[in-house]
């Protein structure tokens, strides 16, 4: 397959276009489109409701020639609420603001392509939080590793509703200087 050139745009809340729920709905059932029987991935569009309605919500949207191939978004957490507290993870230094990455997928057609880590690498690139923290299926380690491989350090699991997966909780420390370790304090 010849490679394309891979467009990103940038989203924020309170200035989503028409449409743009349909966008990820749509995305999303074609990159889950083998486990579309499961009740939590059937709830996506409430999620899409749920993070494009908070304020700080960000997304990035990839497009080969106008045609979407992925996204990833999400927003700050409130100061309390942050998911790795659970988990008994204690940030150094105290610095402890948030910025939950909720979502980042990629098309079938288009996976293997390094579309994720641009995706999450533009999502995270003018962030002021201090973590960065995203949740990942237990039982899919390779996603894991991948996340391990940009920085990110499993602390912990959780199962946030009745119906969803246990996650892996793993934060990365967004004020690490590059090529310094990420390594959570405990």
């Amino acid at each position: 397959m010849e490679l394309s050139v891979i467009n990103l745009r940038h989203f924020e809340y309170g200035h989503l276009p028409d449409g743009f729920r349909e966008l990820l709905v749509d995305v999303h059932a074609d990159a889950y489109a083998d486990a579309m029987d499961d009740p939590f991935n059937q709830r996506f569009p409430w999620f899409v409701d749920h993070w494009s309605g908070r304020e700080g919500f960000t997304c990035v949207v990839a497009y080969d020639e106008g045609e979407p191939t992925g996204f990833a978004y999400g927003a700050p957490l409130a100061p309390g609420r942050e998911w790795w507290r659970s988990t008994g993870y204690r940030p150094k230094d105290g610095r402890s603001s948030t910025y939950a990455v909720s979502e980042v997928m990629v098309r079938p057609r288009w996976r293997k392509r390094g579309i994720s880590e641009r995706l999450h690498g533009a999502l995270l690139k003018e962030r002021t939080e201090d973590l960065a923290v995203l949740l990942v299926d237990v039982t899919h380690p390779k996603v894991r590793a991948l996340y391990e491989s940009w920085g990110y350090t499993g602390v912990g699991e959780q199962q946030p509703f009745a119906d969803s997966p246990v996650f892996a909780v793993m934060v990365k420390d967004l004020r690490a200087p590059c090529g310094t370790s990420t390594r959570p304090e405990s």
